[in-house]
């Protein structure tokens, strides 16, 4: 990772750049399943394909812009490096297909609990795979959180699969990710650059065989699909920018700005179900981000 990616600003210190890049990342984020409705009766194939294409320009500009290419040159001379982010572009492109398909389907409240659920599954492997010592405030989280996953499985007769899946697959993106030892904005660009072939290899056979939307729909859809790449890359790249300027307890508790917008869309502007099992499990999944929360903060702040 360059000393310029790296390194924060203010050392260890919250600046009010680095709160405003983080907090428009979560409310871009928060704000997407509405775009994502919008091209819901587009398949989720297609409209992946479409974030990895328009998202290349995005990136690539960014980087030329900030002259930060020479990390990019490094990665692709170093076949380590190369798999390593085929790796990361694969979970990426797993949890963004997911995400894409629960808003289309109607279980944009499943993804809203997929990402709460996730920072605690981020501890979770942390101290499965790095043997990293849990405190007994991370364990009464974890245990709450596995409460509330026990209710709905009970409710549903069987695991919550999309809140699971879009969990495990960011969580181990990343876990792999911080091995990739490029800047975040680096690191995307040669993620999608990666997925950028296959991704042009099927939209060209989508339009030859004339199931595409960008050629096939209407203007609303390729400007939809255009656009695509623009609310994929944007955020993430105002997000990685703005963490560096900010302390890893408050991005900690920024993070769940996102979930509880989607929550609230899902539940008051999509109208979706609200059943008695969801009513159990929300109260313990946010009661386990409480105590995480103040279990992290009190970390910070002792530091």
């Amino acid at each position: 990772m360059s000393a310029n990616d790296a390194a924060p600003a203010i050392e260890n210190e919250d600046t009010p750049r680095g709160f405003a890049f983080a907090l428009s990342a979560y409310l871009m984020w928060g704000f997407l399943p509405f775009y994502m409705k919008a091209v819901a009766h587009i398949s989720p194939a297609e409209v992946i394909a479409h974030r990895i294409l328009w998202s290349l320009p995005v990136a690539g500009a960014v980087l030329l812009y900030l002259r930060r290419t020479a990390e990019l040159k490094v990665a692709l001379k170093t076949p380590r490096m190369l798999k390593m982010a085929v790796i990361t572009a694969t979970l990426i492109t797993i949890n963004w297909g997911i995400y894409v398909w629960a808003i289309g389907a109607g279980r944009a409240i499943d993804a809203a609990l997929g990402y709460y659920i996730n920072p605690l599954l981020s501890v979770f492997l942390g101290a499965v795979l790095l043997k990293e010592k849990l405190n007994p405030a991370q364990l009464v989280a974890i245990g709450l959180a596995v409460l509330a996953v026990a209710v709905l499985t009970l409710e549903a007769g069987g695991l919550p699969w999309v809140a699971l899946s879009l969990s495990l697959s960011w969580g181990f993106y990343a876990f792999f990710r911080k091995t990739l030892p490029v800047g975040p904005n680096q690191g995307f660009f040669l993620e999608v650059m990666i997925l950028g072939l296959p991704a042009l290899i099927y939209v060209l056979y989508l339009e030859i065989t004339g199931q595409g939307h960008f050629f096939g729909g209407t203007s609303i859809d390729t400007a939809l699909l255009v656009g695509s790449g623009v609310v994929t890359a944007v955020p993430l790249m105002v997000y990685a920018n703005g963490a560096k300027l900010l302390r890893l307890s408050t991005i900690g508790i920024m993070q769940y700005i996102a979930p509880t917008m989607i929550f609230i869309i899902a539940v008051f502007a999509f109208k979706e179900p609200f059943g008695t099992a969801k009513m159990i499990a929300f109260p313990l999944i946010w009661a386990a981000l409480l105590v995480y929360s103040w279990s992290m903060f009190r970390q910070s702040r002792s530091r």
